[in-house]
């Protein structure tokens, strides 16, 4: 008899948590589906700015004709031609996206919108042929000495930004630079990015999508306590701040991103010294460990002392047009089972997981360099991973 009322009494309290187990989970979806409606097919008003518009190609023909130029060429014109210069550097490509670029220029010209359009001649084995291999050049374990990706990269973007410095010495100043990768985006993108934080950000990024529902760059990426994306599907983050931003679908508080399109303020990069893209040190890059100088750039950037970094979730490009297409439904973006599973699997690999192993040898190998020499010094550790990045033939490779 007492064990059957023993029963009956843990029966309740078991129903009892089940009950609220379930009532908590139809609440919190409910309140983040709310948020995940909020419309991002309407037009945004324009803010009155000036933008610089930057951006490097290779081999990026395809989507030059079928998005980009237009897209391009459409915002310039809703920005206003008096409002805007668009920088364009492409290197050593072995399709026609000279051929496309070319177009960009004389449609532009007709528009009466300023340009500078860069066609290079140098290939990536013009790159790799030179025979002065100093700065940006490593020995690496497959017995070469090669030249690392990012200090090569970083020397393409800045030549993307000379032009603006000599606008600004001539008395022209511009509020945003605008970073575009080869990405599907139109004029409502960019004026939302333009808007994020009510346009008070150090810089404000696009999520960008190559393969949906994953996000793509996670290379430069990091959240607000500094660590790599926690999963690569919604909602991406561990740091408590910038996972609640996104759950909430609000401009979400990171130390640094690229996500596809980028909007910073012009002035540091015009100021003295001005803000340089970099890589990280060879003698640290021998320790086989790389940071993008994409992520490095926020590190870098003064203004992150009083205002934020931003990744806008309601801001979403893609690599090509099914990925944009694929990720900007005519209803919610997820349904309840998706935000319903994906919440539990964000908690279950926080609980699980620690981004202090993969940290920690990094870190161990930094300690190491800087123990060599005072001179050694790195201030954008969160940006660095375990890679060693260098330029091939036809592209990149990991070694």
């Amino acid at each position: 008899m007492m064990r059957n009322l023993r029963v009956l009494r843990r029966r309740p309290i078991k129903q009892v948590l089940i009950l609220v187990f379930i009532l908590f989970n139809i609440f919190e979806v409910a309140q983040i589906l709310r948020c995940l409606s909020s419309p991002t097919n309407e037009p945004v008003t324009q803010r009155s700015e000036r933008v610089y518009i930057a951006s490097i190609h290779w081999n990026n023909e395809r989507i030059l004709r079928s998005h980009w130029n237009d897209a391009v060429i459409a915002l310039a014109n809703a920005l206003g031609r008096e409002n805007v210069f668009v920088t364009v550097y492409e290197s050593g490509s072995w399709d026609d996206s000279k051929g496309a670029l070319r177009e960009l220029d004389m449609a532009l010209a007709a528009h009466k919108i300023r340009r500078n359009i860069t066609l290079s001649e140098t290939t990536h084995l013009d790159e790799i042929s030179v025979v002065n291999r100093g700065s940006g050049w490593i020995d690496t374990p497959r017995g070469r000495r090669e030249l690392r990706r990012i200090p090569y990269l970083s020397r393409l973007r800045n030549w993307t930004l000379e032009p603006l410095q000599e606008l600004a010495r001539q008395g022209e100043r511009f509020d945003k630079v605008l970073f575009l990768n080869d990405v599907v985006f139109n004029t409502d993108d960019i004026f939302r990015l333009l808007n994020t934080n009510d346009g008070d950000f150090a810089a404000a990024c696009s999520l960008d999508f190559s393969q949906p529902p994953q996000f793509y760059d996670t290379f430069a990426l990091r959240d607000a306590e500094g660590h790599e994306r926690l999963m690569q599907t919604w909602p991406y983050f561990r740091a408590r701040e910038s996972r609640r931003a996104m759950l909430r679908n609000r401009p979400v508080p990171v130390t640094s991103c690229w996500n596809g399109i980028v909007a910073m303020p012009a002035g540091p990069f015009v100021s003295s010294p001005s803000l340089q893209f970099r890589g990280i040190p060879d003698s640290l890059a021998a320790s086989h460990v790389e940071g993008s100088e994409c992520c490095l750039i926020h590190i870098d950037n003064p203004l992150r002392v009083e205002k934020r970094t931003y990744v806008n979730p309601q801001v979403r490009v893609g690599y090509s047009g099914e990925a944009y297409d694929a990720v900007h439904p005519q209803g919610l973006l997820l349904s309840s089972w998706q935000v319903f599973k994906a919440l539990w699997e964000n908690r279950i690999r926080r609980w699980m997981t620690s981004p202090w192993l993969k940290e920690g040898e990094v870190s161990r190998r930094v300690k190491r360099w800087k123990s060599m020499s005072r001179e050694n010094e790195e201030a954008g550790e969160i940006c660095l991973i375990n890679e060693m990045q260098v330029l091939v033939e036809n592209g990149w490779a990991h070694v």
